[in-house]
């Protein structure tokens, strides 16, 4: 007969598998949903397996948890619109690090009194110092990510006097704690000690990273959630909750390296050259702008787009901050309707985390096949007549095409709508992006600009072109 132990294993591996099968779901927008609830089931199996466990629990008590578990996480994402998504995913990176390293720190409190193991082993603190350290540096920093994105806090760089020296004390300090940790386990002082170093540096790494970055510190601050929870099942010997966190991890990390790409920079560049600090001054504004801004209409917009054949769409945060994905899908359908092709360029840093405006235009309705990614849309948008950018700016700035260091954006990939008959910019201002520079494309002789709300510009668009 089986033991009790074979059938946790068992249950354990079945949970894997499910996180296989929905983390491949997750990777394409038609079997997300179901991937979402693979992962989800695997994740309930693990836990409701694991406190079964009469060592650890009472079943009464697994069954309030997951009631009021259940009860919160619903709430929360029915009073979260999809508008802010990025500072959910932010929030839940930071609880994922804390409770990892809250849960580690509770599990070597309770070694020291020799309640479940009886050794403490180098394994156990190497692995409790790691999980303590990332899930701590993952809580402050992704709490500051929240912070910024929510508006809680002033969302361009905050380059602090010395900031990288600070970080390389705080960095040198977490590591001697941890090396103190592991070479005298008799005391939890080092442990909490190295967690709160490890916190502070966690604030110090995030506030000196701009919006503009925000899609690459999301992911890597995922990563380092992922990392702490097998760190966190090394120290309680949990197979599942390794093979969890190393999937979690490692998507991270390959989303960070794939963000990292798609603006031409690297991690290191990313983190720590505080781009969008400085913002452009109004005489390097007025050099580019002054007397070639052609200000436009919605009756205007609306008689080009009437004419038009091929019509392509690119959202960027303004889009977002709007809430104008709904009236965009009703633009589409009025331009489908005049015979217009309608497709939609999708920059994979554009908006607050990747997929934003992926997860923003689907929930809006529109088909995914419409959604083109940059090496799909930009060779077509010289056969294009009309580019629509709504609220998007870097990701269509052609100074990142100069090859000047002193540009933060040289290098990175752009779309290309600069190829199109005609360009519309729909912005509240010539403001500049995360970027802190200013935009030619804006004073481009195939450019006009539509100023004002996007989301009140473009019900605008779709009442003028039912009347015409």
């Amino acid at each position: 007969m089986p033991s009790e132990e074979a059938f946790t294993k068992l249950f354990y591996l079945a949970a894997a598998v499910l996180f296989i099968f929905g983390l491949k779901g997750l990777t394409h927008p038609r079997t997300a949903v179901r991937g979402n609830l693979l992962g989800s089931a695997g994740m309930l199996l693990a836990i409701v397996v694991t406190l079964m466990d009469n060592r650890i629990v009472s079943f009464q008590v697994i069954i309030a948890g997951v009631v009021v578990g259940g009860l919160v996480g619903v709430l929360m994402a029915y009073r979260a619109p999809m508008t802010a998504m990025p500072q959910v995913v932010a929030i839940f990176n930071g609880f994922g690090g804390g409770a990892s390293a809250l849960a580690v720190g509770a599990a070597f409190e309770e070694a020291l009194k020799g309640e479940w193991i009886e050794e403490i082993t180098i394994q156990f603190t190497a692995s409790a110092a790691v999980a303590g350290l990332i899930g701590a540096l993952s809580l402050t920093g992704s709490a500051i990510a929240f912070f910024k994105l929510q508006g809680l806090m002033r969302e361009q760089p905050v380059l602090l006097p010395g900031r990288n020296v600070i970080n390389s004390l705080l960095a040198l300090s977490s590591v001697g704690l941890c090396t103190w940790l592991i070479l005298d386990p008799s005391s939890s002082l080092p442990f909490w000690s190295m967690a709160g170093v490890a916190a502070l540096l966690g604030i110090m790494l995030v506030i000196p990273i701009g919006g503009a970055d925000m899609p690459v510190v999301i992911s890597l601050l995922n990563a380092y959630s992922g990392l702490a929870a097998a760190g966190h099942g090394w120290v309680l010997n949990n197979s599942v909750l390794i093979i969890a966190g190393s999937l979690v991890g490692a998507a991270g990390f390959i989303l960070t390296v794939l963000m990292c790409r798609a603006m031409n920079r690297s991690l290191t560049n990313v983190m720590f050259a505080g781009v969008g600090a400085v913002v452009a001054s109004e005489a390097e504004s007025e050099d580019i702008y002054a007397g070639r801004v052609k200000s436009t209409s919605a009756e205007e917009v609306a008689m080009l787009m009437d004419g038009a054949r091929r019509v392509v769409i690119v959202p960027g945060y303004g889009m977002a901050v709007a809430q104008a994905q709904y009236a965009v899908q009703d633009l589409s359908g009025v331009l489908e309707s005049k015979g217009v092709e309608v497709e939609f360029g999708i920059h994979p840093v554009a908006g607050r985390m990747p997929g934003h405006m992926n997860v923003l235009l689907a929930e809006a309705s529109i088909p995914y096949e419409r959604l083109k990614d940059i090496d799909q849309i930009n060779s077509a948008f010289r056969q294009t007549d009309l580019a629509l950018i709504i609220g998007a700016n870097d990701v269509v700035n052609p100074l990142a095409r100069e090859d000047d260091p002193s540009i933060p954006i040289a290098g990175m990939p752009i779309l290309n709508v600069d190829q199109a008959r005609s360009v519309v910019i729909i912005k509240r201002s010539l403001g500049p992006g995360f970027a802190g520079i200013a935009n030619p494309l804006f004073a481009a002789d195939n450019s006009m600009m539509l100023f004002g709300d996007a989301k009140q510009m473009i019900i605008d668009l779709v009442v003028a072109l039912k009347s015409s």
